[in-house]
């Protein structure tokens, strides 16, 4: 019988990075892949995953590798590394996904996606520079979710205050999971599988094999590869973000705080409007079903709640 072909796409989450293993990363996805096959129909898992990736990245180098592989599953979780860059564009980040989601979907492929947390709060960045990367990918994670029903994908909510409140769950570098975070991830996706029929083998563990990162170790990485991390952004982001905290600031001086987070909400809604209706895509037996939004364009009644909403919130500034 022809294994189970699972192809891992997205950023340094996908890649692993928080679960060392044997001077390697393991991650999520290694574990998740562990889980689905049997000894009658094993898994052939191939992670594409790179650290730093971006939505360009994923659409343009990593998607077609992985049709090269004929997938049978196919995860893509990327987007925060666009939320930090000063050229971030929602519409773009819409289009490519978009691309990308169809292109998987249309080989019959079982689609898994994910909405993230944002990498403000991960950082406890204070308000006037958390609020504007929170927006970013509050729009983000809007266009996935969007996405994600429109193609008939599994679909995780990380994006949760639960998730991002359990400090147990993360590395040091408080950006990326730790093994445990990385456990519960995996095992959160097998659960959606599982009730699709689609993962029989065993959950993976959640019990870690390894003690989480001491404080100290904390310390060490932001002083020393934490440094170097923040320094990478200053010469790209911090700019322009310095920029939105100040406008930040103004808008809550003046009361119109509520105006700019109407302006995002509006931008990912314009972004998901302005794509095209796919085509229906063929789906094997045992695959999640078709999605029911098929005909329009998914994130329309958002953005007509967004509308109302701005009709009785102050936009000046």
């Amino acid at each position: 019988m022809k294994p189970v072909t699972y192809v891992a796409l997205g950023d340094s989450l996908t890649e692993g990075v928080g679960d060392p293993v044997d001077g390697a990363w393991r991650g999520w996805a290694a574990l998740l892949a562990a889980a689905l096959g049997t000894p009658q129909r094993p898994v052939e898992f191939h992670n594409l995953a790179v650290g730093g990736a971006q939505t360009c990245d994923v659409h343009g180098r990593q998607t077609p590798r992985a049709l090269a592989l004929r997938p049978d599953i196919v995860s893509v979780v990327v987007g925060v590394n666009d939320t930090l860059r000063c050229t971030f564009d929602i519409h773009a980040v819409a289009a490519r996904l978009d691309d990308v989601y169809g292109a998987v979907t249309a080989g019959g492929a079982v689609l898994l996606t994910a909405c993230m947390p944002d990498p403000g709060a991960m950082l406890g960045l204070p308000g006037a520079l958390g609020r504007p990367l929170a927006r970013r990918q509050r729009a983000v994670n809007a266009v996935v979710h969007a996405l994600s029903e429109r193609y008939g994908a599994v679909h995780l909510h990380a994006a949760d205050e639960e998730w991002v409140a359990d400090r147990t769950l993360w590395s040091a570098d408080r950006l990326h999971p730790g093994e445990r975070g990385h456990r519960v991830f995996a095992a959160r996706f097998h659960a959606l599988l599982a009730a699709e029929g689609l993962a029989p083998g065993a959950a993976p563990a959640l019990d870690p094999e390894r003690p989480p990162p001491t404080r100290s170790a904390s310390l060490l990485w932001l002083a020393t590869a934490g440094t170097g991390w923040v320094a990478r952004r200053c010469t790209d982001l911090l700019p322009q973000l310095l920029g939105l905290a100040v406008e930040e600031v103004r808008h809550h001086v003046r009361g119109t705080s509520g105006g700019l987070d109407v302006r995002a909400a509006l931008g990912a809604a314009a972004a998901l409007g302005g794509l095209e209706a796919p085509p229906p895509h063929p789906r094997s037996p045992g695959q999640p079903p078709a999605p029911t939004n098929r005909t329009t364009v998914p994130g329309t009644a958002w953005a007509a709640a967004a509308r109302s909403r701005s009709l009785a919130t102050p936009t000046t500034g």
